[in-house]
């Protein structure tokens, strides 16, 4: 997910438009800074109503023809077990697969003669459905995202043949070996924890979940207090909060059993998958950083984009700002790089991930090493400064367009109970300096036991107690 947590959105956007009005009042008037603050402010309100059953509806409105609407649950692979690891994944198969009162053919009929677009996806905390649509056929919209949550048919017809289709995805993630790295990364950093395990699940599960399976995680954790409504776009709230009675008003507000969201340990550890035929090393190291709403988690954004991303095909070349791309390009380090901060609930992981070749691995990781330590210890102003300029730009340009704002509702409402206001998020981002980004570091990265993951031919990956060791400087 980009820099993997980078606040794919704590920000609301400007009058009808979207954030490219931002841009175009810099371009127009760069030494104007009064004129970016006021534009912060001058935003949409995020209207904010909670219903009797607990659910929360959220939206904002930009007056637009369309507009993206969604569910966004708190439910996701960490709340599973070892035995039923994978379902809610499944789950998210299963929804478009029919309901009590819509076969699948009638649900994809009626999605593509309304010209809309349908999905979902599953994260490790979080499941969502969503649609893109009219903002006249808002109505039917939100009716039909009801009976998909909550009367989905489950058939076991249909079960088999999405059975298939998982597994068929498995093996399409196999091949893309970021995905495959970064789940090795978790399952060491995590081991013995939900946090470890993959969203997917185990071949073994997909082989062996049932309909009963699906019914008890939805009793279970399909409830309307972890539920958020959201919506961006052309959206009436009232007429919002409306809908939201009719049809999801008799969703149940209480828990036969509490849910369990207990703390996930992190361990400095390492896993290797060695593979000598592979050409690249992928490699992920990463320390335990914060959660979602921590107050370090901005300086620690602030160090991950000092640290940034290069790889080969970037035009400049060597001519990045980054002391670590200048490094890599220099010495022919990596084929590419990136800094990750990746955010849950209570922890996160905050690292880099790199591709090299074999004969450079040890160079690259002294490098990266090397690198964090001198961020933890002589960190400058001015690449803060940039760092902070960085961040800000790719804020904004994430939150350009009614689905991701409606993404990111429906997140923040979740993860930090509240949407934060971009101009609050610029605030908190501009507080931030050199003295700040150590700080973190140095409670957060220098001295501590990271977490790795290597796939491919990676024989010269130095001894994990060696690596440990680079985690601090002598002279500090």
């Amino acid at each position: 997910m980009l820099l993997r947590s980078l606040v794919r959105g704590a920000g609301r956007f400007a009058g009808r438009s979207s954030f490219r009005n931002i841009a175009t009042s810099l371009k127009t008037n760069p030494s104007s800074s009064s004129s970016y603050q006021e534009t912060l402010l001058n935003v949409p309100e995020t209207r904010v109503t909670a219903i009797k059953n607990g659910l929360r509806i959220a939206s904002e409105d930009y007056g637009l023809p369309t507009c993206t609407v969604g569910v966004w649950i708190d439910a996701g692979s960490r709340f599973e077990n070892a035995e039923n690891n994978g379902t809610a994944h499944f789950l998210e198969h299963m929804a478009f697969k029919g309901t009590n009162k819509r076969t699948q053919r009638q649900l994809e009929l009626e999605v593509e003669n309304l010209g809309a677009h349908l999905n979902a996806y599953t994260s490790r905390e979080q499941t969502v459905y969503y649609a893109k649509c009219f903002s006249k056929d808002l109505p039917q919209i939100v009716e039909l995202l009801s009976d998909i949550v909550q009367n989905s048919r489950f058939g076991e017809e249909e079960i088999e043949l999405e059975r298939h289709t998982i597994l068929r995805e498995m093996q399409e993630i196999e091949n893309n070996l970021q995905e495959v790295t970064f789940d090795h990364l978790h399952a060491t950093a995590y081991q013995g924890t939900p946090l470890g395990r993959t969203i997917l699940g185990p071949s073994e599960n997909i082989k062996s979940i049932k309909k009963a399976d699906l019914l008890t995680y939805v009793g279970s954790h399909y409830r309307a207090p972890r539920m958020v409504l959201a919506a961006a776009g052309g959206v009436n709230h009232d007429e919002l909060i409306r809908l939201s009675e009719e049809h999801f008003g008799k969703l149940k507000a209480g828990y036969e059993e509490v849910p369990d969201l207990s703390p996930c340990r992190f361990t400095g550890s390492e896993i290797r998958v060695r593979d000598d035929d592979m050409p690249l090393a992928h490699i992920a190291i990463a320390v335990e950083s914060t959660g979602w709403a921590d107050a370090d988690t901005i300086p620690l954004m602030v160090a991950s984009t000092i640290i940034g991303n290069w790889d080969r095909s970037m035009a400049g070349g060597g001519h990045v700002a980054t002391r670590l791309g200048q490094q890599a390009v220099k010495y022919n380090l990596c084929h590419s790089y990136q800094a990750f901060n990746t955010c849950y609930t209570d922890t996160g992981l905050w690292g880099a991930y790199l591709v090299t070749d074999r004969m450079k691995i040890d160079d690259a990781m002294s490098a990266i090493q090397d690198e964090w330590c001198r961020i933890a210890t002589s960190c400058t102003d001015v690449e803060v400064t940039r760092a902070k300029n960085l961040l800000k730009t790719n804020m904004l340009l994430m939150l350009d367009g009614s689905t991701p704002i409606c993404e990111d509702i429906g997140r923040q409402l979740l993860s930090y109970g509240r949407r934060i206001p971009l101009h609050e998020l610029d605030a908190r981002i501009d507080a931030v300096d050199a003295k700040t980004v150590m700080a973190a570091m140095n409670q957060y990265v220098y001295n501590h036991c990271p977490a790795i993951a290597a796939v491919g031919p990676v024989e010269q990956l130095r001894d994990y107690n060696r690596t440990r060791s680079r985690m601090y400087t002598i002279s500090h």
